[in-house]
């Protein structure tokens, strides 16, 4: 028997209007967006349904995209989804713990609330930023960032031939400029507020540290792969240093996705907006069976070829 591994994207994937068409339409998902509502001081369904600028602000992406992804996995799971393993790139790990039954949607929704504010005020705007090098491998990456004056290092690994870096920016500027010279395809900077997943923000992470102390983990859940691993985690203790280190080291999560293949997952199921995930795991598997749920049509889709299947 093969494995379904549940997969959530992070932040980046945001948009007005994300998982409405759940909201409305069902009472599981609704009741999501109404209990996330209801522990924090900001009109989250606003942010999520109605056009605004803060929806891009790290502060307020953050639990407004774990609302919507957690909404949507509601539903899949009353309709008999069954998932053996999650993960998620970045922010989506948190969306991962509330969905393995590691942390509850309070707890989870607070906590990112604090981790983007965290994030947002470690590193004063401009200062830092990230850039996607395209087509260059890995280890030669690494050692041109190591190599490059001031702070820069790799943020994430999403799929062969994807490699972000991040740093101060000027640092992140001159490793992109001599990855091309190298051979690089294309160095594409990203439009993000803060040099994420470096070591700028080790102090963000220290001070996360002080918010997860009043989270409780549970005692029992589903397995899922942690970012800084790679690996499975089973045991309740391992969960709030791993999410501490999280936001300054780097996102393993084409080793996630290796690992979850050489374990015997066959199925791949992306909850939340966009199909970048999807993308990053046919990088790495072109055969595997991958499945997007974004909008209705999506869920619809889903369930009848499942239901077709039995696997519903």
């Amino acid at each position: 028997m093969g494995k379904t591994a549940v997969i959530f994207p992070g932040q980046g994937a945001q948009y007005v209007g994300m998982a409405k068409d759940f909201y409305d339409s069902f009472e599981d998902s609704k009741k999501v967006f109404d209990e996330a509502d209801d522990v924090l001081d900001i009109e989250l369904k606003k942010i999520c349904f109605e056009e605004n600028d803060d929806i891009n602000k790290t502060e307020y992406t953050q639990p407004a995209m774990v609302a919507a992804e957690v909404a949507i996995y509601e539903h899949l799971k009353n309709a008999g989804l069954k998932a053996d393993v999650f993960a998620g790139l970045s922010l989506g790990e948190y969306s991962a713990l509330v969905a393995a039954g590691a942390m509850t949607l309070e707890d989870g929704i607070k906590t990112v609330r604090r981790r983007g504010i965290l994030m947002q005020n470690e590193v004063p705007l401009g200062m830092g930023g990230m850039a996607a090098v395209i087509a260059m491998d890995a280890d030669k990456i690494a050692e041109i960032c190591e190599n490059t004056p001031g702070k820069v290092q790799i943020a994430n690994y999403n799929c062969p031939g994807q490699i972000v870096i991040s740093g101060q920016e000027e640092a992140v500027h001159l490793a992109g400029e001599t990855c091309k010279a190298s051979g690089a395809k294309r160095v594409v900077p990203l439009k993000v507020s803060g040099p994420f997943h470096s070591k700028m923000l080790q102090g963000a992470g220290e001070k996360l540290k002080e918010e997860l102390k009043k989270v409780e983990i549970s005692d029992s859940f589903v397995p899922y792969i942690a970012n800084v691993t790679a690996d499975y985690v089973t045991k309740k203790e391992e969960v709030k240093p791993l999410l501490a280190s999280q936001v300054s080291s780097s996102v393993r999560w084409q080793q996630t996705i290796e690992r979850l293949l050489a374990d015997g997952a066959d199925e791949f199921v992306e909850i939340g907006p966009g199909r970048t995930l999807s993308g990053f795991v046919k990088k790495v598997n072109r055969d595997v069976k991958v499945s997007s749920i974004d909008k209705m049509e999506d869920f619809i889709q889903f369930i009848g070829s499942h239901v077709e299947a039995g696997a519903c």
